[in-house]
């Protein structure tokens, strides 16, 4: 299994996601799912782009930084 670091970009927001998923194609999959969970009304998905792709291991994980997450248009 594998935790999958992705970044969708809805408009002009920058909306980081992360999934543990067996492969790619579930991964990408699952980001769809995660966004409608969170969201009342899902955003519309300009671009989804993997960041970051680990084996799951103890000790594992990623540091989203806070940063301005508003894209200049």
């Amino acid at each position: 299994m594998y935790l999958y670091r992705f970044e969708v970009v809805s408009k002009s927001t920058v909306i980081p996601v992360v999934i543990a998923a067996l492969s790619d194609e579930q991964a990408f999959g699952l980001v769809d799912v995660e966004l409608e969970k969170y969201f009342l009304k899902q955003p519309e998905v300009d671009e989804i782009s993997l960041y970051e792709k680990k084996r799951i291991r103890n000790g594992n994980g990623f540091v989203l930084f806070e940063q301005e997450t508003l894209l200049n248009t």
